[in-house]
């Protein structure tokens, strides 16, 4: 599949799943404004409604008293005055005469009320006349008794303690009702503050410092504004009522959102596999490249052997001899390793541990890759300062270890500067450090993180100037680290490189 392909599907795919979770975390939002603004307008409803009936509860309770002060005064009056029956007749339209009886208690009052007699031949629409003047004389004196007991309730009320002008009890009562005529049955906590915002009375369970929303009213509003009380009520399961309303869009808004990770897990490994596609590619592009280093090796030492001088030195024909050995091994070793690489990540590499001193091997290391160095142009040297620096290693695995990092230094060799290779050993606390430096062409900081990536190459493509499989740092990784050690990489670009080795030391 093309990579531009790829792209498409991901961008259309991730569109489709983005605008499917933002309209249900939309439709979630509004969800919980919807419900929040439904809950503060049925709190604030319920309690106006507390308000009025408590104003309406003083009210009946002060014209209780004034009726009750009123007919014992009545009585008394009763007892003190005179009454006078009057008869009145009223004749209907079709001549037929009614007989009214009128009984008339006459006491002192601030106005007196008097009714004009009328003969029986009066007419009936004189005589509702005067019936209405005095009912309407009557309903003027009611209403001023009325008016006098609202007078009293606004100028003595206000002035009684709030907890003798309600009952708490009653209060909890009508907030319950209330609550509950506009479907909010949940629990709740009050608390009642005097005009000064300082606490009167509050339920056994309110808390003032608690920070959530709480829903105030003023008892009894046409009080003073100086001596106006606040009812203040707040919902410790107010959340939970609220998003008892929207659980249900939760297992959708999960299984998208799982669907999305889905995707976007799955998108990651296209492009990966798509990646290590191309990894293969220059590493089948490669393959045979990296199969010239030993050979090229084996077939130099075959030139020298040619040489008659040099069947005249046992010692350089045994160095040849070693040399062609060793580039036999290791060209045996690479096919080995591309075999092997398949199963790194599967199970643990079979190693033939023994015990061994680094700087010996180092040594041999060194002594065969000199010529391919001065091949080059290039120089190698060695600060082997670590004393019974013995490690426990596979000495086939670990020799091409070092192979590889210094066969890595003069693939990256600068063309303008000569060679130039250092290998130093150190011990540090119960660990013995190897360090391989080169003075080459360096590695940026983005590849830096990937080079013991398997088949990952800073030089990709089908380019060959710089030959390679693309396994060579991810073996140098595996064996180190399957040997409890850690390696790890310093680079400046166009400076150079250092490797360093950290493997734990093993007792004699």
């Amino acid at each position: 599949m093309k990579k531009s392909t790829i792209w498409l599907l991901a961008i259309i795919m991730a569109l489709t799943f983005t605008s499917l979770l933002f309209m249900q975390i939309t439709y979630i939002e509004n969800m919980v404004r919807m419900r929040n603004e439904q809950f503060s307008e049925a709190v604030k409803r319920s309690l106006y409604a507390v308000s009025s009936q408590l104003e309406q509860d003083e009210t009946k309770r002060y014209l209780a008293e004034d009726i009750e002060e009123n007919q014992k005064r009545l009585l008394s009056i009763e007892r003190g005055g005179t009454s006078v029956t009057q008869q009145w007749s009223i004749v209907s339209a079709d001549g037929s005469i009614s007989t009214l009886n009128v009984q008339e208690f006459t006491f002192s009052l601030p106005e007196k009320v008097t009714v004009p007699k009328t003969n029986s031949g009066s007419s009936i629409t004189n005589t509702y006349k005067n019936m209405q003047e005095v009912l309407k004389n009557q309903y003027l004196y009611q209403k001023g008794l009325l008016e006098n007991v609202i007078l009293n309730i606004l100028s003595t009320a206000s002035n009684r303690p709030i907890l003798e002008r309600v009952d708490t009890e009653m209060l909890s009562n009508y907030l319950k009702a209330e609550l509950r005529n506009n479907g909010l049955n949940i629990p709740f906590q009050y608390a009642i503050y005097d005009p000064k915002s300082k606490l009167v009375y509050k339920t056994s369970e309110y808390n003032p410092e608690e920070k959530i929303t709480k829903y105030s009213i003023t008892l009894f509003p046409n009080d003073p504004s100086k001596r106006q009380n606040q009812l203040r009520v707040y919902f410790p399961t107010k959340q939970d009522y609220i998003f008892s309303s929207v659980r249900f869009s939760i297992p959708s808004f999960t299984f998208t959102l799982v669907l999305l990770i889905t995707f976007i897990f799955t998108i990651v490994k296209l492009f990966r596999q798509k990646k290590l596609t191309e990894m293969k590619n220059d590493f089948i592009n490669n393959m045979t490249h990296e199969f010239k280093t030993p050979i090229s090796t084996i077939s130099l030492a075959a030139q020298m052997l040619k040489d008659p001088s040099v069947a005249k030195s046992p010692e350089m024909f045994q160095h040849i001899s070693t040399v062609i050995n060793d580039e036999t091994k290791r060209l045996r070793f690479q096919v080995e390793k591309v075999l092997q690489m398949s199963m790194f990540e599967r199970q643990k590499t079979m190693m033939k541990l023994t015990i061994l001193d680094v700087n010996d091997l180092i040594t041999g290391v060194l002594s065969t890759f000199k010529l391919k160095v001065e091949q080059f142009g290039g120089t190698i040297d060695a600060e082997l300062e670590a004393e019974d620096a013995l490690v426990e290693v596979d000495e086939m695995h670990f020799t091409n270890v070092i192979f590889n990092l210094l066969d890595n230094a003069v693939k990256y060799a600068r063309e303008d500067v000569p060679l130039h290779l250092f290998v130093k050993t150190r011990i540090e606390g119960n660990k013995v450090i190897i360090s391989i430096q080169d003075n080459g062409i360096g590695i940026k900081k983005e590849d830096l993180k990937k080079i013991f990536e398997k088949f990952y190459r800073v030089s990709t493509g089908n380019v060959h100037n710089v030959k390679g499989f693309g396994l060579g740092l991810a073996y140098v990784h595996k064996i180190v680290t399957d040997l409890k050690g850690s390696i790890r990489a310093e680079s400046e670009l166009n400076s150079g490189t250092t490797f360093i080795i950290t493997l734990p030391l093993k007792n004699k």
